[in-house]
């Protein structure tokens, strides 16, 4: 088992962390890890759930603050071990988001008097299917350890804040016609060349900006497939037009859901997932601190994090991790040194006051 050392810097933590490969569904190993650097720290309790480890401090504060991150990475592509390349650790889970985890492992050693108490939490099974989520796995089971009045995801965010999240609503369009013979296309009803009415509304649609609490975010509607025809010569009865909505974080899942109907109204449309945002969360006290210790200006999330798991449960939640998104499952994900150090800095000046 790969030994991690935290006493090493961030920086340094981070290219060992990303050098224990932990494709989802193979987080055993660096779960293992993360594990057996924490079990000795007298200041923390620890606690594992399969691949999900969570450690506290039980200091008595007044308020408690969460500290999450995934450990799990998408498929690896010829792109570890990590390399330093003008400034960047180059390679997989650099920046989705070994980064974030590197910080949060070296602060959780290291801070043994915090201010508030403190959760910190490295899950699994980030990448994939929502229902195989670690972090949503101990929402069910062990709610009481995401409990809360502060919550910071470590997402890659280019050492900057951003509040909340977008929700996202995925639908099938479903067009009908009559299979026949190519040859005698009159006899049947083309159910593909339905689909023009639908994807010149999706062309036409206008996204929606919408401010909430003082961040504007941007919504969008999109075709993300297409699907129909039966063979070469038969007219197809059947044409399936898939669209995905993100939607502001003040709207509900029942908002977004009559948006659709709305928009494709005498369509056949199925509703087939649905996940409703986050509010940015920056009016609560803690938050306020966090925004004045870190600096800078916050900005809005537009795509879907688990910080909307933590909103779920009425805690607020914001974004905050090394790493530009865009890099987030590229082949050259790479992510700026210069940022991990950052993180770390604006974290442990809030943490510790200094």
């Amino acid at each position: 088992m790969p030994l991690l050392d935290l006493s090493q810097s961030s920086v340094e933590l981070t290219r060992a962390l990303c050098d224990i490969e932990s494709v989802s569904g193979n987080e055993r190993g660096i779960a293992d890890a993360i594990e057996t650097a924490l079990v000795g720290l007298a200041h923390l309790e620890l606690f594992r759930d399969s691949d999900a480890l969570v450690a506290r401090t039980t200091l008595g504060r007044d308020r408690r603050v969460v500290i999450a991150g995934h450990i799990d990475t998408v498929p690896v592509n010829d792109n570890l071990p990590v390399r330093t390349e003008d400034g960047y650790l180059v390679g997989r889970g650099t920046v989705d988001m070994k980064g974030g985890v590197a910080v949060a492992l070296k602060l959780a050693a290291e801070l043994t008097a915090p201010p508030v108490d403190l959760t910190w939490i490295w899950y699994d099974h980030e990448e994939v299917d929502s229902a195989l989520n670690g972090l949503g796995r101990l929402a069910r089971v062990r709610p009481d350890l995401l409990a809360g009045d502060f919550a910071i995801l470590g997402e890659p965010t280019s050492a900057t804040i951003e509040g909340g999240c977008n929700g996202t609503a995925r639908a099938d369009i479903r067009l009908h016609g009559v299979r026949a013979h190519s040859a005698r296309a009159w006899v049947g009803h083309n159910a593909i060349h339905d689909a023009a009415p639908v994807l010149a509304i999706l062309a036409d649609y206008t996204p929606a900006e919408v401010e909430v609490d003082g961040l504007v975010y941007r919504e969008g509607l999109n075709a993300v497939g297409i699907t129909g025809g039966v063979a070469g010569n038969v007219i197809p009865d059947e044409a399936v037009v898939s669209v995905n909505y993100r939607f502001a974080p003040s709207r509900s899942a029942d908002d977004a859901i009559a948006h659709l109907r709305d928009v494709f109204a005498g369509f056949d449309i199925e509703i087939t997932d649905i996940a409703e945002g986050a509010r940015p969360g920056l009016d609560a006290p803690l938050a306020q601190d966090f925004l004045a210790a870190v600096g800078g200006v916050a900005s809005p999330k537009y795509g879907w994090t688990d910080v909307a798991r933590f909103s779920a449960l009425g805690i607020p939640a914001v974004n905050y991790g090394p790493g530009d998104p865009l890099k987030a499952h590229a082949d050259d994900e790479r992510v700026a040194i210069a940022e991990i150090v950052e993180c770390e800095r604006g974290l442990r000046a809030w943490l510790t006051g200094s």
